[in-house]
């Protein structure tokens, strides 16, 4: 990978930055200092919480549980995995842990199979979008109110908390790592065609008339393809609601999460704007992963599918210098937030849920193996945890992006039913389809999901 030239901003302020971005409330987010702990595969240290899933392990033994988690960063390798879940058996050698590892292409029907067939995992890795607004909404998941204690509410920021509970107050998910979803742009493609006048690139911020002159310079230059509006399924979706909703300051749903407000007249301006634009294309043959791939070996100049986890992991792909932008705004951009942490299937077996509950207390509060669950996502801790990161390069200029951080809406009533009609939307608008017509269709289908 070509050497990057680095914005860095000290990373002990990454916390305190979070914790602003996310509307932290009592969260406790002085800097602690160096890391809780190493990056090796030694087991960790028995976990100093008192949580009740402790004091539920004796029922939990002989327990066989399964993890089935989505590609959070390297939570998607069997290696760094498996490393994992050894910490884990060393000190709770009383449970054995299976793994089954899902994408984002086929993941969720590989899930509601097993649910169809009464084979749900015990425990899932991903986003309140699904745990709690899709499977918990339904009533598959397991209360998690006892991981959920004094302590845990006390360090967790408040606006984590927030999106780990349904509208009744039911927690359905405990968190582990978070993130701000940006974009990137190909720097070396944009400075050759002078584009880079446009882009605030120490803050990695540009105005949406910049946003519109630099792509018409990169078009220009003789690049065809600047980016796409991929919409072949649900796939790396939030960088498209990103996109739309910022380009003029629309909106995605209402501050309740009760209704969809994506009909907003700046959002229906925002769709015209990129149907309109040269260089900018809406691909019904892609979606998100195949954009980033497309981005990593040339083919597009930007992506809006991205996160600090897409350059790490795709580092032996790229020649050339990435840079990560916010979404073009006329004012502070808002960026959708990734929050990761797990959930329990309710399969009605006791001693299973007992076992869950004790690894998930394992991975997120053990002093020292938290750090190494968090690492692995290649995020960032949804609460205190000191400079973990410290010396890395590369998580200090993401870390800047932290602070966009917007609403996390992404709980509303109909989360399934409408990303299927957001993807459906897109075609329909890339195929020539009224604006306004297609987005109302849109908001009516998703209302009634909500409903």
């Amino acid at each position: 990978m070509k050497k990057r030239k680095l914005m860095a901003m000290a990373l002990s302020c990454l916390m305190v930055l979070a914790a602003a971005g996310c509307g932290n409330g009592g969260g406790g987010n002085a800097a602690s200092g160096s890391a809780a702990g190493d990056s090796g595969s030694s087991a960790a240290a028995p976990s100093q919480s008192s949580s009740a899933a402790q004091a539920e392990t004796p029922t939990a033994e002989g327990a066989e549980i399964t993890l089935w988690t989505y590609p959070i960063g390297k939570w998607g390798d069997a290696d760094t995995v498996n490393g994992l879940v050894a910490n884990f058996n060393a000190v709770h050698p009383e449970i054995k842990v299976t793994v089954e590892y899902l994408d984002y292409s086929n993941g969720d029907d590989q899930i509601n199979t097993a649910i169809e067939g009464n084979q749900a995992p015990d425990i899932v890795l991903e986003g309140p979008e699904r745990l709690v607004a899709n499977w918990g909404a339904k009533g598959l998941m397991v209360d998690l109110a006892d991981l959920w204690t004094a302590e845990a509410k006390s360090a967790i920021y408040a606006s984590v908390e927030s999106a780990c509970k349904s509208n009744d107050g039911v927690y359905y998910e405990y968190p582990l790592c978070m993130t701000a979803h940006t974009m990137a742009i190909n720097k070396d493609i944009f400075e050759a065609a002078g584009a880079m006048q446009y882009i605030d690139e120490a803050n990695g911020t540009w105005t949406t008339d910049d946003f519109i002159k630099a792509v018409q310079a990169v078009y220009d230059s003789g690049q065809a393809n600047v980016g796409a509006v991929y919409c072949n399924g649900q796939g790396g979706d939030q960088g498209t609601r990103a996109l739309v909703n910022n380009l003029y300051g629309g909106t995605f749903t209402n501050p309740e999460h009760t209704e969809y407000t994506a009909n907003s007249e700046e959002n229906i301006k925002a769709l015209q704007l990129l149907y309109d634009m040269d260089g900018i294309n809406y691909d019904a043959s892609i979606v998100g992963g195949d954009e980033i791939n497309m981005f990593c070996n040339g083919t597009l100049a930007m992506a809006f599918c991205w996160n600090v986890a897409q350059e790490k992991n795709n580092q032996d792909k790229i020649s050339f210098d990435v840079l990560p932008m916010a979404f073009p705004s006329n004012g502070d951009p808002k960026l959708c937030g990734g929050i990761w942490g797990f959930g329990i299937f309710n399969n009605g077996d006791e001693a299973k849920i007992a076992a869950a509950k004790t690894f998930i207390d394992f991975m997120a509060n053990d002093e020292k193996q938290a750090v190494e669950s968090v690492r692995a996502s290649s995020y960032w801790p949804v609460k205190d945890l000191g400079n973990i990161y410290e010396g890395d390069e590369l998580m200090t200029e993401y870390s800047k992006f932290v602070p966009y951080m917007g609403d996390y809406y992404q709980v509303v009533g109909g989360w399934a039913e409408a990303r299927t009609a957001w993807w459906n939307m897109l075609q329909q608008v890339g195929s020539g389809v009224d604006v306004k017509t297609a987005v109302e269709e849109f908001v009516a289908t998703s209302n009634a999901a909500a409903q």
